[in-house]
């Protein structure tokens, strides 16, 4: 069980720069990519006192104040601050954020232990630190997506009865995961371990976010990105009319079961308009199954007749149907999903998008099963566009728990690389059964932060 921070907490408009603040509140109830971060500027100070909060937790031995009288002097709760040191404080190995400076127990008489049995301590406090960081951020990334998830279902779940009520929804919805990805930072992409949610919340998920951080890599206007987001997550919202078992075409329909499939775009701009969406989140609901040589529907339109953000959401679409079909039988690799999109879509969608999408994702993209240039098997947790073929890797190794297991950034592992995409049924049982690879792909994203960064 990991150590809870030693926190306290004090008022809001006592809070300084410097500080290292926990937010109580639901992710998409403030603007910050992260709920616990250091306070680095006035303006993040304005934002959190904001936010209506009267009182907030922070960390003072994560914090980063001029002096320690200085931050004791800040807090408006009796009793005294942790004190560094305290045994009770300061064991820290699954603390992620205090690990930093993790005391490892020393002899008494330090000529007793060799220096090689304190350089083990050592790496073993390191890994210890490495590993907690990694769980929390899996943890926290499924807590996000899952909250994004259960507003997207409640949206959906609104059309019918309360279409003014959905669209204030998803517009909120869609604004809150954009100002997540506001600034200069990377962001990187994440294979969640579990979704969250049902399989219509899951599909409208994977294609905003996906279609969010494409836009994001265009240069969208806040204001394109805002019609991208609604429009993207809002895309099937004609399904919700369907009979349960016309919802996705097979390839058994018959003429009149395809052209009633077909109808689910003009019946998503009839809700759409009830909704009153703009003019710009609307086309991306008429036009997500155009192609950009005019042989999709319903309209037949070629790229030139289509909005930008349809013509990403079209290929977005479609790589999360591949991967997450109706029928998991059918579901290929997301490396699969990519080589196929470049093999047989490069007419069908825009070719300068499909080419962002590649770089964006990575030749491997999450949740792709490889081999290593060294034999050993492993499956892709998460990609940053600076570095497409060089993604981080969870690595089947017998001799470390699956629990304990380290993500390798393979930018960081001179000489090693990956030689190929492999099946799951490629794998062999062991290899399976501790990478496990999801049956759904679900992604997010985080911030790409330094190593010694606290969240």
């Amino acid at each position: 069980m990991k150590k809870a921070r030693p926190t306290d907490e004090i008022d809001v408009q006592a809070l300084r720069v410097g500080m290292y603040v926990h937010l109580d509140v639901g992710w998409m109830s403030h603007p910050f990519p992260l709920s616990s971060f250091r306070i680095t500027t006035a303006a993040q100070l304005a934002t959190i006192r904001s936010l209506g909060l009267r009182r907030v937790r922070w960390s003072p031995q994560q914090s980063d104040l001029a002096q320690d009288a200085a931050a004791r002097a800040l807090t408006t709760l009796p009793g005294p601050l942790p004190v560094a040191g305290d045994a009770a404080n300061d064991s820290g190995l699954g603390d992620p954020d205090a690990m930093d400076t993790v005391p490892y127990a020393l002899p008494a008489d330090d000529n007793v232990v060799s220096a090689a049995a304190h350089a083990a301590q050592r790496a073993q406090a390191e890994r210890a630190r490495k590993l907690a960081r990694q769980q929390d951020a899996e943890e926290r990334c499924a807590r996000q997506y899952g909250e994004a998830a259960r507003a997207c279902r409640h949206t959906l779940d609104l059309v019918a009865a309360k279409p003014h009520e959905a669209r204030e929804q998803a517009e909120a919805l869609s604004r809150s995961v954009i100002d997540k990805m506001v600034g200069e930072q990377d962001l990187c992409i994440r294979m969640l371990t579990e979704g969250a949610g049902d399989k219509a919340s899951m599909h409208a998920m994977n294609v905003g976010i996906i279609s969010l951080l494409m836009g994001r890599c265009f240069g969208f206007s806040d204001e394109d990105m805002q019609d991208l987001g609604v429009g993207a997550m809002l895309h099937d919202v004609g399904k919700l009319e369907l009979p349960a078992r016309m919802r996705h075409r097979e390839d058994n329909f018959s003429p009149n079961e395809v052209r009633a499939y077909e109808e689910h775009v003009e019946m998503g701009m009839v809700q759409a308009r009830r909704m009153g969406l703009t003019a710009g989140a609307m086309a991306v609901i008429g036009q997500h199954h155009e192609h950009a040589d005019g042989s999709g529907f319903p309209g037949k339109l070629n790229s030139d007749r289509m909005t930008m953000a349809a013509r990403i959401v079209a290929l977005v679409n479609r790589y999360d149907n591949l991967c997450n079909p109706h029928l998991l039988a059918r579901a290929m690799t997301p490396h699969e999903s990519l080589s196929l999109l470049f093999a047989q879509g490069r007419s069908k969608y825009d070719t300068s998008i499909l080419g962002a999408f590649i770089k964006m994702m990575g030749v491997y993209p999450p949740g792709s099963t490889v081999q290593l240039t060294d034999d050993r098997y492993a499956l892709v947790v998460a990609v940053n566009s600076s570095r497409p073929l060089k993604p981080n890797v969870l690595v089947h190794d017998a001799a470390t728990p699956r629990a304990e297991a380290l993500v390798l950034d393979l930018e960081t592992a001179p000489g090693l690389g990956i030689r190929r995409s492999v099946r799951h049924g490629q794998l062999s049982p062991t290899a399976l059964a501790y990478l496990a690879p999801n049956a759904r792909v679900s992604y997010f994203f985080e911030p790409s932060l330094p190593a010694d960064h606290e969240e």
